[in-house]
């Protein structure tokens, strides 16, 4: 069945919940997967009214990379647009101007690592555990790795995960910066959730706007991101969204944007 189904697409209140949906192979990319990843992203891309993202995996277990049972492959050549095909709905996923979260628990290596990375806040549980493992089979970190690891926890780390293939627990994620918040096996998908659900109640103007401005910080100079900044803010400054929360703030009115206390345990 889960064969069949390789990917659970779920719509709620604008929220997309991606499951990976082979948890007895741990949740492993297959090609199946990895085309029904692809046409998700695109259709949410094209769809307005999605408003968040979440990223989740089956069972007990987040991703652990590609199904080596797939890797059939013949040439170089082979190779590369094996990886290339990949590209364009990681782009897209990455730079996605609505918020993506990615709710990670157990095993999350490789190919899942690299997918984690993509979102802009991963909430894991205290028994996820993260690896690069890619050196101990001979290959390459992929599905943007070599992008997205160096700028989330920075060149030494993302050398030291990628050479050595060591895994790291949650608490060790947290604090290069991999992992955003930490919560109980029991609540991971509910706060996931809260997260989404808040963020999704912002205006998706600014929102998109901070997101690709962020995203291209590194790559720019300080020229280009005052201008980035003054541009974006001009429009931001004539959103409907704008005008209202301001009015609230001056009536001492619930305000339209709040982020959510954390979930107890």
């Amino acid at each position: 069945m889960n064969e069949e189904n390789p990917l659970l697409v779920h719509m709620e209140d604008g929220i997309a919940t991606l499951t990976l949906n082979r948890p007895q192979q741990k949740n492993a990319l297959n090609n199946p997967m990895r085309h029904a990843l692809r046409d998700a992203v695109y259709a949410i891309r094209a769809d307005r009214s999605v408003r968040a993202v979440i990223l989740r995996g089956a069972g007990t277990d987040f991703c652990s990379g590609g199904d080596i049972r797939s890797m059939n492959v013949a040439d170089a050549q082979a190779g590369r647009e094996r990886i290339d095909d990949l590209h364009g709905w990681i782009s897209l996923l990455l730079d996605l101007d609505r918020p993506v979260i990615a709710a990670v628990d157990g095993v999350t290596y490789g190919a899942g690592f690299s997918l984690a990375l993509l979102a802009d806040l991963v909430i894991a549980t205290p028994r996820a555990r993260f690896c690069m493992p890619f050196m101990k089979v001979g290959l390459l970190p992929d599905c943007g790795a070599f992008y997205t690891l160096p700028r989330v926890v920075g060149m030494s780390r993302a050398k030291d995960l990628v050479f050595s293939s060591r895994e790291i627990g949650a608490e060790e994620a947290r604090s290069m910066g991999a992992v955003f918040e930490i919560v109980p096996e029991d609540t991971l998908h509910d706060r996931a959730r809260q997260i989404a659900i808040s963020l999704a109640g912002a205006s998706p103007v600014a929102f998109g706007l901070a997101k690709r401005a962020l995203n291209q910080s590194y790559g720019s100079d300080l020229r280009a991101m005052l201008e980035v900044e003054a541009l974006g803010q001009g429009i931001a400054f004539t959103t409907e969204y704008h005008k209202e929360a301001v009015r609230r703030f001056k009536e001492k009115e619930t305000p339209l944007f709040q982020w959510p206390s954390r979930i107890e345990a």
